[in-house]
């Protein structure tokens, strides 16, 4: 079993309360949590990456258990090892495209020079094609130059799963299927997990394995895409 998922939170916002309680599991690679707005898919990924701490529950990965409420078991965001990919990317806006990609690596806030120098940051900086842009600001570079930065920043830290937060939400639909058929081919190549979250019925066809589809914060169903198709 890749994913092994069982979370529950109450979210309270003035008088106002919502719960999420989402259970699936699964062994297929590329899993897509679908829903409307408000379903609770993002507070469901980030309490999988650790950001956001759940009332009760369990995460395992890959077989390995990154939450365990019963077991009194919660590593850091650090220690789980995902690479996280928020919505509006979350680049530094003070730190070049190198600089943003490199501070991954780096333990602390400390800023990584300009010039840094590390293997690691140059192989994704060539993988995404952004040797053209590596010294220019988050301000100063395209929607896709900045989705591919934030995907950089993800998997430099050789991440035992990638969690991503509807990546293509801000491009344009053109811009959307090229970097959709880009993701694809790089899942297959670094053969990474993959977790990812939309209301876009594309990024199923494209990228989904699995489907678990959400509502009022809770599973309705889940199904292999064939399935949801049909």
């Amino acid at each position: 079993m890749i994913w092994d998922v069982a979370l529950r939170k109450l979210l309270r916002h003035e008088r106002a309360t919502f719960e999420i309680d989402v259970r699936f599991a699964s062994a297929s690679p590329r899993v897509v949590l679908y829903g409307p707005s408000g379903a609770g898919k993002t507070q469901t990924l980030r309490m999988i990456a650790g950001i956001t701490r759940p009332d009760a529950g369990r995460v395992a990965v890959a077989g390995r258990v990154l939450y365990d409420a019963a077991a009194h078991r919660s590593l850091s965001p650090q220690q789980r090892r995902l690479g996280y990919v928020f919505q509006d990317y979350a680049l530094f806006p003070h730190l070049t495209v190198r600089q943003n990609i490199a501070f991954a690596r780096r333990l602390g806030w400390r800023n990584p020079p300009r010039g840094i120098d590390d293997a690691a940051v140059d192989r994704w900086i060539g993988a995404f094609h952004l040797e053209g842009v590596a010294g220019h600001y988050p301000d100063q570079i395209s929607g896709g130059q900045r989705q591919r930065t934030a995907l950089a920043r993800a998997l430099v830290t050789e991440p035992a799963a990638l969690l991503l937060d509807e990546p293509f939400a801000a491009l344009d639909q053109a811009l959307r299927r090229r970097l959709r058929l880009e993701l694809k081919d790089l899942l297959a190549e670094v053969d990474l997990p993959m977790l990812l979250i939309t209301h876009d019925d594309e990024d199923l066809s494209s990228l989904a394995e699995q489907v678990v589809h959400l509502h009022s914060g809770r599973v309705e169903a889940t199904a292999s895409t064939l399935l949801a198709a049909a």
